[in-house]
Order: C-alpha cells, then structure tokens, then sequence
C-alpha cells in the first residue's frame, strides 16, 4: 500500500493525497467547484486538521487556549525519519527493530499561540499498516486546554463506502455491524470509561462490494482501553474524515507551560484483498509487534475454572477435590475464582463485601495460600503421569466492596465527585486509579498475593464501568495508571500468563494485549452465540488472543442444549481453551470425549497460535459457517465447519477453502483423499451433518 501526504507551500498545511493501493507519483487534486461558504480548508483533504480557519468538518485537534478562544494554526516546521519505532511514554504501543518499521516525525508549530505539535507515523511495510500517534507540547505562558484529540485523521476521497463497527453488549459483544457512510457523521463512542462491551476502538471502511477475499478495506484501531470515538464524517464534496482517538466528554486534558501531551496510539491498516486480508494483517502486527508476553507463541494450558462449578460456595478441601477431577481429565492448569479472600464480617462470601481486602480467607483457606497452592501443584495429571498441574488465581484489584477494610479506611480512594451519590453496580464502587497511592496500594497487595504461593496465571477481571469522575479528563488519567501498575506487574512477574477479563468482553481492546497475551472473550460460552461473538472479534483481534471454553448444559444464559463435540469446535480455534464447569456433572458421554478434545486442541493450538486465519462463511449469511487455520510453514490446515439448524433442503454448499498452495496436493481426513489445493478452493468439499448444531472439524496435511 502506499500513504502520501505533502506539504502545501502557500499555506504550509499538510495535505492528504493518498491512503491506498500502491502508487508511484503524486496527482492533481480534485475539482471542486468553488463557491458558497464552504471555501479554503473545507475543501481541502487535510492530515492534521484543526478548528477555526475555514474547515467546517470536526477536527483531530480541539485547544481551548487561556483567553476562551479555540482556534488553532498548525504549520509545518520540519521533519525527520529514523529507523525503528520510539515507545510512547507510559502508553502501550507497538514496537519494532530497524528492520520491521521507519518512522516520520512531522514538526508544525502554532505561532500564535506557542503550541506545537509532533506527528509520528510508523510504517510497517510487512503488514500494510501504519501506527500513529502525536504529541502536543505547550510552549507559552498560560495554560491550555485539549479538548478533542484524535490519534489518527485521514480524508479519504469521494468513494462509496460502508462502514464496519463491532457493537453489542454484556454477552454479546463484538456483533459485526455493516451500514452505508452517508452524508454527515457516521459515528460511535463509549462513555463507560472503558473500551466496553457496547462499542469497540475499531472500524472499518470498506467498498460497497468488499467481501471477506475481494474489495478494499481500510481497517482503524485504537490502541487504548479507555473512552473512545470514533467518526466518519462525508461532507458536501463527498470527501470522508475519519477520526479515531479520545472521546470528547472525557477528555478536557490541562496542559500547563513546559507540559506535552501524547495521544493513545492508533493503527491503520489497508487491504486490497478484502476483510479477511485486512484482519490477518492485524493479526501478525500484534503477535509480533505488540503483544510482549513471552507467552504470546506459547501453547497455553488447558484450564478448568471453578466459578461455574461452584460459585461463592468454596472451601480448601472442595478445591482440591475439583482440581483432582480435572487433573484426571487431563487438565494442566485449575483456576480459582472469585471468593478466596477477604476476612471477618468482610469475608468475599457474597459480591457484597471484600472487594480491596487482597488477603487470602483464613477459614476458608486455614492453612494460607501457599500450602494449598502446593496440594494443586503435586496432583498427577492423567495422561501426562507427572506432577504438573499448574494453578491460576482470579483478581478483580480495581474495584472496592463498601463492605471491606480497604474501603472503610480509605473511601477517598474511590472514584466519587463532591457530595454527589456513589452509584453502586454488582454492589461496588471504582477505584480511583488514577491517583498514584491507589496504584501503589494494587501493585503491592497483588505482588504480595503472587510472592505467598506458586502462581502461574492471573485472571485479572473488572465488572462495572466508571460513574461519577471527577473531571472528563480523570478517564484518561486513570488509564495512565492502570498501564503503569499492569506494566509494573507483568514486568516484574513475565512468567505468569496473564489474562483480561471485564465482566467478558469489556475490555478486549490493543491496549491490554500490549501488556497480556489474551483475554476473557465473552461471559457468554453458548457454542452458537461464541461463535458470532467470535468472528466478530477475529475482524481485528487475532484468535490467539481469545480465551475459549466448553460450559455445561444447558447453558446458564441461553438455556441452549449443545452437543460437546460442537462446543468444544466452537472453542478450539482460540489461543486458550478450557472447561467452565463441575466435572462431576458431566455425563459418561461428556467425560469420555475430553480427554480426545484435549488431545485435539495439544495439536491444533501451535497452529492457531502462529497461524493464518480465515472466515469462510459467516453465521449472519449462512447457515453452514466454517472458519480455516494454516500452519505458519504452510504445511498443515485445520478447518471448522457447523452446521447451525437442521434442514431436508437445501444441501449444504460446497465448502471453499482459501489459503492454500493451488498446485500442491494435500490430503484431508474427511473423505480421506488427495486434491489439489485448487480444488479444494475452487470445488470444495461436500460436507454431510446431522441435527441443529453440528459440526466437524477437518485435517488438511500438505503431500511432499
């Protein structure tokens, strides 16, 4: 793809001219008749553009400077290309050697009000995508505020083009939404103070007749876990800015004299071969260019979680107990959740009380952590013969119980404004994160946690969004935090696997995954409602990011009878794959087929991990949809295909694969037989099944 921009020499503004397919030379712009109000700017494709000077649309930079005024002129100075990619000071961001990206940094200056600005753009040529980000420093002698700041803003032309956001909510999250960019603002945003379950940082733009394989697709995603908005704005010359960056209503940054503000970064990435070309590229550059778990490559283990086998209702002894059938199962890693901590009348008994008090329950748990912990870590896991069996411990550390010590002596550490009510969700209260005692206070109790016993997972939850801040410009303050104390932690403790989780999906954003290699996909473990949620989030999260499991039946939210076989399909192709229930509710069927799915996913995941992925039906257009994985080296592929309801006719269709070698042969374990990779993309396979949900999963193993 190629990015170009100028310089314009009259006004020294920089001009948009090309965001797309490759190009080798700068064209004339286009022909817009002249006339009415709308002159100048406003007709203008511009790359960094600003209020008050004749562009009508919204701007990327918003200053209210001291004198009440809003106006800005950012003009360009100078500018500069290294090799390599700069961190951006206590923000996530992606990196990369010399070899990977070159960056360009864009000088402009506002004279008259001593602000600059720097642009960074960082161009990753292997993945078609650009990182953005910029700084604004306050250069005068009075404060300023920023008002709007968004990462990255580019004009496209007059195109026709849709727009692809991925809305939902709690147990639904990350829904594909496709609808047409017509004149105005086309938009969304999150005011939870998070990334949400409601809207996610990403869109797209695509062509009117952009399919998964075929079209242009512009992708955009915001590396950042807090409030967001997103535009696409067409104007009367049929030009589109598209603006990715900070919510407006939670922004209000106080800039004061010497002080530079840097943005959230944002990634852009362009694909001529459709959807599916855009989302592979966004998956590679974060597993190799965000993401810095060392797990990030790693086969995770497969994990039992105690929640859905026995909420509240835990003990040592029960633990045990549970964590030995799972060890019988062949299961490597047991989870426990929520409800091992807090003490006295603040004992976590309930989601009432104990939410702070990271002290582990000592009637519960009489002997500590740490020798509990060690009963897990010596039981034999099945198949393996050894004792190898891993432990894993829930956290929800930025929140707060009223009912807690933390809270009783501390109630100024949560998130309140003056004597306004603190409006209680799931019965707590948000720490205030972005004060550094409050970030002081997690890193120390959570490592205090983590030094008392053999932890090798953190599941890290957050269950409610942000009420009652202090100012708008709290939200981004409180990210600040959050990302130096996870910093702290994940760097300190590197061999623990980390996961996100919020209350799901809430937060399954850029911004966390730079800091752990996965995260808690959806509350919602329904095989067919996963399975949308799924693919609406490989759009631009790759699937070894997803954490995936097989729940009980029926299940707690859809009260959905599902075969195992189908669930466990639906969660396989996830970086990391566990069971969400009782063992000893299982039935003989269920039982007998785990430890075969386990064996399937030891063999399956290395590739989901490294892997290609392809969408090649989707369940909103089909009801046969299947997805595809290919091995790194090109040598192996793994397909699952469903069939959602049951039905006399029509037959299925065939099934296309995609990916392949056209002339090599690869033989599949379906039919047994050897094809050229052509007709397995051009013919397809013809698939029979049988009932609502079923499913199949297919082998493809490339012939020497």
């Amino acid at each position: 793809m190629s990015y170009l921009f100028h310089v314009d020499p009259a006004s020294l503004d920089l001009v948009s001219d090309h965001f797309g397919g490759p190009v080798d030379d700068f064209t004339p712009p286009a022909n817009i008749y002249e006339g009415g109000w709308s002159d100048g700017l406003t007709n203008t494709r511009r790359e960094f553009p600003d209020v008050g000077r004749s562009d009508f649309r919204l701007p990327a930079i918003h200053i209210l400077h001291s004198g009440g005024d809003t106006v800005s002129a950012f003009y360009y100075q100078s500018h500069d290309i290294m090799a390599g990619k700069p961190g951006l000071p206590g923000l996530p961001a992606t990196y990369g050697n010399e070899d990977d990206v070159t960056t360009l940094m864009v000088n402009l200056y506002d004279n008259y009000s001593d602000v600059s600005a720097v642009l960074s753009y960082s161009i990753f040529p292997r993945y078609n995508a650009i990182a953005r980000s910029f700084q604004i420093s306050n250069n005068g002698s009075n404060e300023i505020v920023i008002e709007r700041a968004a990462s990255f803003s580019v004009d496209l032309p007059n195109l026709d083009l849709d727009l692809i956001e991925l809305q939902g909510d709690w147990a639904h999250e990350r829904n594909r939404v496709r609808r047409p960019v017509t004149y105005g603002e086309t938009s969304f945003r999150s005011t939870e103070g998070y990334s949400s379950h409601v809207h996610n940082p990403f869109l797209a733009l695509v062509s009117s007749n952009t399919e998964e394989s075929q079209g242009e697709a512009w992708g955009f995603n915001l590396v950042y876990t807090g409030s967001f908005a997103a535009t696409a704005e067409r104007f009367s010359h049929g030009f589109v800015r598209v603006l990715l960056g900070l919510n407006p209503l939670h922004s209000s940054w106080h800039l004061q004299p010497g002080e530079t503000f840097t943005s959230p970064e944002a990634v852009a990435v362009y694909s001529s071969e459709g959807l599916g070309g855009m989302s592979r590229s966004f998956h590679d550059l974060y597993r190799n260019h965000l993401s810095r778990s060392n797990k990030t490559f790693q086969t995770r283990p497969v994990l039992l979680n105690n929640w859905e086998g026995l909420g509240f209702d835990i003990n040592e002894t029960a633990l045990v107990n549970l964590a030995e059938e799972a060890a019988e199962l062949g299961i490597k890693l047991f989870v426990n959740d929520d409800g091992w901590f807090g003490n006295g009348q603040y004992a976590r008994t309930s989601d009432n009380a104990g939410l702070g008090d990271w002290e582990v329950n000592r009637e519960r748990f009489p002997n500590g952590l740490g020798p509990y912990v060690a009963q897990i870590d010596n039981l034999t896991v099945a198949r393996t013969g050894a004792q190898d069996m891993q432990f894993g411990l829930w956290f929800e550390p930025e929140m707060v119980n009223q009912n807690s010590t933390l809270y009783q002596e501390h109630p100024e550490w949560a998130m309140h404004d003056r004597g306004y009510p603190r409006t209680l969700t799931r019965n707590q209260l948000v720490l205030n994160v972005a004060l550094p005692e409050v970030q002081d206070y997690i890193i120390d109790v959570v490592s205090r946690v983590i030094d008392s016993a053999n932890i090798q997972y953190i599941k890290w939850d957050n269950n409610r969004g942000i009420h009652e801040m202090p100012s708008p410009s709290t939200d981004h303050q409180y990210m600040l935090g959050l990302y130096r104390l996870i910093d702290n932690l994940t760097t300190t403790y590197p061999e623990i696997l980390w996961e996100g989780c919020a209350s799901g999906g809430g937060r399954f954003d850029a911004g966390l995954l730079y800091y752990w290699p996965q995260h808690w996909t959806s509350d919602n473990t329904d095989a067919a409602d996963r399975l949308n949620i799924q693919l609406g989030t490989s759009l631009v999260y790759p699937p070894s990011s997803m954490g995936c499991h097989i729940s009980a039946i029926p299940n707690g939210i859809t009260q959905r009878n599902i075969s195992i076989e189908y669930r466990a399909h639906v969660a396989l192709w996830c970086g990391s794959f566990g069971l969400e229930l009782n063992p000893s509710e299982l039935s003989e069927e269920e039982r007998a087929a785990v430890p075969g799915i386990i064996r399937e996913y030891e063999r399956i995941n290395p590739m989901v991990i490294s892997g290609s992925f392809y969408r090649l039906r989707l369940p909103e257009y089909s009801n046969w949809p299947a997805v595809q994985v290919i091995s790194e080296d090109e040598n192996q592929s793994v397909v699952f295909a469903f069939q959602q309801k049951n039905a006399v006719k029509p037959a299925p269709p065939p099934l296309r694969l995609q990916g392949l070698d056209a002339s090599a042969r690869y033989l599949n374990d379906a039919d047994n037989s050897t094809y050229t990779g052509a007709t397995y993309m051009n013919a397809g396979l013809n698939l029979a099944f049988e009932g609502d949900y079923d499913s199949q999963l297919i082998h493809l193993y490339k012939q020497q």
